[in-house]
């Protein structure tokens, strides 16, 4: 679905990222439509931000590049700005527009949602608990309901890549488990659908993933770099409504851990 090759990054002669090498692949699941959904952790100041705006093809880095799929019969291309549906932490919204008049706005960039764009609205205002704001403008809104109209801006444009920084933020207990059951139910959506996760909530990202990339420093090098990926299919922890009681899941929390 998507190949992280060869990256590096400087800024001011100091290297921020590098040798960042890594693969998202097609997740195949008998029995039903899965999707991907992989989850970016390290420390703060360790170049998660630039390492986003890679990915999403705002930025460009001074070596290698991100390869996206397309196609049928696919084939690997150069990621573009405007490929991924990209969540920021800042939330931006236009301000002279009302959410209702945004997603619309949203909506009408799918061309799968045609004719039935306000229905599309409708349900996932419901779902976000939004459907009292629809006529409100972003500075009428909380920071967390801010940051669930963005995530369903992105979700109306129907991308099949959903880039999101620190999606679970700002966000008290029972507005997060529906972003996150909403989220679930979105990588099962369709076989490509493909949501990358950059959060310092290990415990919601692991809990939410099927892998995990760790970023971090190795020894002798001066940028940061993909230091460990987990895979939590193999360590059963993947899809897993009650994951969290699980021994392996704190064990995993506590080996990431030790990586930051």
């Amino acid at each position: 679905m998507l190949q992280a090759k060869d990256l590096s990054l400087t800024y001011d002669g100091k290297c921020i990222l590098c040798d960042i090498n890594f693969s998202i692949d097609d997740i195949i699941r008998p029995g039903m439509q899965q999707g991907q959904v992989v989850s970016l952790i390290g420390r703060s100041g360790i170049g998660k931000t630039q390492l986003f705006r890679i990915l999403s093809g705002l930025q460009k880095p001074d070596t290698g590049q991100i390869l996206v799929r397309e196609g049928k019969p696919w084939s690997m291309r150069p990621v573009h700005a405007g490929d991924m549906g990209v969540i920021f932490q800042n939330y931006y919204q236009f301000g002279w527009r009302t959410v209702g008049q945004s997603l619309k706005l949203a909506a009408h960039q799918n061309k799968a949602l045609a004719g039935h764009e306000q229905d599309a609205i409708l349900d996932y205002a419901a779902q976000f608990e939004l459907s009292d704001v629809l006529k409100r403008y972003p500075k009428q809104l909380s920071g967390g309901q801010q940051q669930r109209v963005s995530i369903i801006q992105q979700l109306l444009k129907g991308s099949d890549f959903l880039l999101l920084d620190e999606p679970f933020s700002g966000l008290d207990v029972c507005v997060l488990d529906k972003v996150v059951n909403l989220l679930l139910q979105v990588s099962v959506s369709h076989e490509f659908k493909t949501l990358i996760i950059v959060s310092h909530d290990i415990a919601t990202a692991v809990a939410i993933s099927d892998t995990v990339f760790i970023l971090g420093k190795k020894v002798g090098k001066k940028g940061s770099t993909i230091v460990r990926s987990i895979d939590l299919m193999e360590r059963g922890l993947a899809w897993q409504k009650e994951v969290r009681r699980e021994k392996a899941f704190m064990e995993t929390l506590e080996e990431i851990k030790g990586y930051l």
